[in-house]
């Protein structure tokens, strides 16, 4: 028997579509959903589950940027064979991707006993989600916005990658909060901080669901809840994606801010009334 029916995996796959890219933590919202319908938070094949799944949300993003990760991964090509190529942005930050995924890799395999233990209750998901509340907050109403896309630098990938670590550790902080708000702290606009957070996302992510996905098919996740569950993710991400940065473009980072204050509240409402369990 599977440990997660094809329905849940139906409408897991949908949290995970909406929330991987939106800076509210889907680790934290599936992990809510999964307590309201009854699926232990902290079992093995569920974790395997809810890492399997991103994979189809990273596939949506590797669809969505097909073209610029082509004209990235070709200039890194190039760059490889011949040295005058090295010179271009587009080289260079395919290596910056690279150097600014080795910290979470790196976290992610030593910290693995906490990620799966201590660290996977609902209590960390409600004060995560509001102490990175407050982060979001403050970098949008201090970043300057003013860097672009081409203006990114190593330090830039270093630092927003490292910050990946933090959702890591501590989820309901979101791994795409931690990244925006890192990336405006540094004074890129909101259009380049949500793009430069999903190019980040991309190996860090995948390299999570391909590690578990063993591990969840032989703790009984099910092959059939787990395809399901990620075409669904890829389906509802794609079209995440697209509005997301339409709403960058536009709008602060206030209507997150509060609809994740608003989330942990009720989490902790909901934990201390006995609703969910931890």
């Amino acid at each position: 028997m599977s440990a997660i029916s094809i329905g849940q995996a139906v409408v897991l796959g949908a949290v995970e579509g909406v929330t991987e890219f939106l800076p509210v933590s889907s680790t934290g919202h599936l992990k809510i959903v999964e307590g309201l319908m009854g699926i232990p938070v902290d079992d093995d094949a569920v974790i395997g589950f809810s890492a399997v799944i991103q994979v189809g949300a990273i596939a949506a993003v590797l669809v969505y940027f097909s073209k610029d990760i082509a004209r990235i991964v070709s200039a890194w090509g190039r760059g490889l064979r011949d040295r005058e190529e090295r010179y271009h942005h587009d080289y260079k930050f395919a290596w910056w991707v690279i150097f600014a995924t080795i910290p979470i890799v790196l976290v992610g395999l030593a910290a693995k006993p906490l990620i799966k233990g201590p660290l996977a209750s609902l209590w960390v998901v409600a004060g995560s989600l509001i102490v990175g509340s407050g982060v979001m907050w403050w970098a949008d109403r201090t970043g300057r916005h003013k860097r672009g896309e081409d203006d990114t630098s190593f330090k830039d990938a270093m630092l927003v990658g490292g910050s990946q670590i933090l959702a890591l550790l501590f989820p309901g902080f979101s791994r795409s909060g931690a990244t925006m708000s890192t990336a405006l702290m540094l004074d890129l606009d909101r259009v380049a901080a949500t793009r430069l957070s999903f190019f980040l996302g991309i190996p860090a992510l995948t390299g999570a669901g391909l590690y578990e996905l063993k591990d969840a098919l032989g703790t009984g996740a099910g092959a059939a809840p787990l395809a399901v569950g990620t075409l669904v993710s890829f389906v509802v991400a794609y079209a995440s994606i697209a509005w997301l940065l339409k709403f960058v473009a536009k709008h602060s980072f206030n209507a997150f801010v509060i609809y994740r204050i608003a989330v942990g509240v009720l989490l902790f409402g909901l934990l201390g009334a006995g609703v969910l369990h931890s």
